[in-house]
């Protein structure tokens, strides 16, 4: 059974940093493709990054482009998201997510994601 657990949310003033991370089990994820997503209060759930577990490729949304990095640790099946520079736009439940690469996906949407965690609340008070 596969399952992903987020930690490292938390309460954090605008300007700090934040290290989020997903651990992953319940099978090998040579090629997927593992994705943060996120949510605030009364919006849609946005796309954050997305990383390819066997090559390392990285795709970021233009809001968090230069703020946030997506990497993995396959010796530790963790997938992280490093978040710098916050400000309270970022506050969110963010959630890390699973799919195998297929020819067409779409990274950004969250149709595509067979495999979820059940977040971790980021709150930046200003």
């Amino acid at each position: 059974q596969v399952q992903l657990v987020e930690s490292g949310g938390g309460l954090v003033q605008a300007g700090d940093s934040l290290r989020l991370s997903c651990a992953a089990s319940g099978r090998t994820f040579s090629g997927y493709a593992m994705c943060w997503f996120r949510q605030a209060p009364g919006k849609e759930r946005e796309f954050v990054a997305v990383v390819r577990w066997n090559s390392g490729t990285r795709v970021y949304s233009d809001s968090v482009k230069g703020r946030f990095t997506i990497s993995r640790d396959q010796a530790k099946n963790t997938v992280y998201l490093q978040m710098i520079s916050l400000p309270p736009e970022d506050t969110a439940a963010y959630c890390c997510a699973a799919t195998f690469l297929r020819y067409g996906l779409d990274f950004s949407s969250d149709n595509e994601y067979d495999y979820w965690g059940q977040g971790t609340q980021v709150t930046v008070s200003s």
